[in-house]
C-alpha cells in the first residue's frame, strides 16, 4: 500500500464515496498524502479540508481534474494547490458541469435506441449531488445486465469513438494548463498513454507551463511507467502518480492507495506550491 495517492475522485463528480468517507478511508489505510480531483468540480475540497483536520498524519491536496478535447480522442490536466475560490475557475467547470448533463442525456438516448434502456432519472440518482458523467451512465448499465464490467461500457459504447459517445463543451489542453496557473495551481498531465503521442503532447504542454506528469498510474504496464519516468526527467517534470480512485466497487477497481507512487512525488508538488505562494506573497 502506497502512502500517496494524488489522484482520487468523490460524490462530488463521479465517485461514490463522499469527500468526507473518502478522507477517513484514506487515514485508516495509512495514506499520508492524498489530492481530490474531481471531474470539473471543486465542491468535494471545503468538506475533504474539514473532514481532513481529524488526521493530523494526513494531508490532503486540494485539487481538479479538467477533461479536455482532441482531435483523436480526450487528454486530462490534473490541477494540485488550486486557489478553489477564484470565480474564473468556478465559472468555467460549471460550463464544464452543464456540458455534461446534456452530454449524457445524449448518450443515454443513443443507447436508448440501441435497445439499451437506461432510465435518466436512475443516471441522476446515482450521480446524487455530483456533477453527472460517464461512469454513472455505466454504473446504471451494470446495474441491469447490459455490460458484464465497468470497463466495457467505456470501450464499447461511452468511450471516445463508441456506439454511444457524444461530444461536448470543448478545451484545449494547452487552455486547461493556463487556467489551471490562472487559478494559483500546479498543471500536470493524467494519465498520458490516453493520448496517442504522449511525448508530443507533454512537449507542447510544458511549453505553456506544464510542471508535471503521472507517471505511476493503475493502466500503466511495467514499460510505459518508465517510459514515463523517462520523459519526466527529460522535459524537467515532476512524477506524480494515483489511482484515479471511484470507489465503484467493481472487482477490477484499484484500490485507494493501491499504486505505488513515491513520497518524492508529493513532497516535490509541495515545496513547489510553497515556492509559488511565497513568490505570490512577495509581488
Amino acid at each position: 500500500m502506497s502512502g500517496v495517492d494524488l489522484h482520487i475522485h468523490s460524490t462530488a463528480s463521479d465517485g461514490k464515496l463522499s469527500p468526507e468517507t473518502l478522507v477517513s478511508k484514506a487515514a485508516e489505510l495509512g495514506l499520508k498524502v492524498i489530492a481530490l480531483t474531481d471531474h470539473d468540480s471543486v465542491d468535494g475540497i471545503t468538506p475533504a479540508l474539514e473532514a481532513v483536520k481529524n488526521f493530523p498524519e494526513l494531508r490532503l491536496i486540494p485539487g481538479v481534474e479538467i477533461s479536455t478535447d482532441l482531435a483523436d480522442g480526450e487528454a486530462h490536466v490534473l490541477g494540485y494547490f488550486i486557489d478553489y475560490t477564484s470565480r474564473e475557475l468556478g465559472a468555467a467547470l460549471e460550463r464544464f458541469r452543464n456540458s455534461r448533463q446534456g452530454r449524457a442525456r445524449g448518450m443515454v438516448s443513443k443507447l436508448g435506441a440501441m435497445g439499451i434502456d437506461i432510465d435518466w432519472q436512475r443516471v441522476q440518482e446515482i450521480a446524487g449531488d455530483g456533477s453527472i458523467g460517464r461512469p454513472h451512465i455505466a454504473r446504471a448499465m451494470l446495474e441491469k445486465g447490459y455490460i458484464a464490467t465497468f470497463e466495457e461500457a467505456f470501450d464499447k459504447y461511452i468511450g471516445h469513438g463508441g456506439l454511444a459517445y457524444v461530444e461536448r463543451e470543448k478545451m484545449t489542453p494547452e487552455e486547461a494548463v493556463e487556467l489551471i496557473l490562472r487559478s494559483r495551481g500546479l498543471p500536470v498531465l493524467a494519465h498520458p498513454f490516453t493520448v496517442n503521442n504522449p511525448e508530443s503532447m507533454i512537449k507542447k504542454l510544458k511549453a505553456v507551463g506544464l510542471v508535471g506528469v503521472e507517471v505511476y498510474y493503475k493502466d500503466n504496464t511495467a514499460e510505459q511507467t518508465e517510459s514515463t519516468l523517462g520523459l519526466a526527467e527529460r522535459y524537467g517534470l515532476i512524477a506524480t502518480g494515483g489511482t484515479d480512485y471511484h470507489g465503484i466497487g467493481d472487482s477490477n477497481e484499484v484500490m485507494l492507495g493501491g499504486v505505488e507512487v513515491p513520497l518524492e512525488a508529493a513532497e516535490r508538488l509541495i515545496a513547489m506550491a510553497g515556492k509559488q505562494a511565497l513568490k505570490q506573497a512577495n509581488q
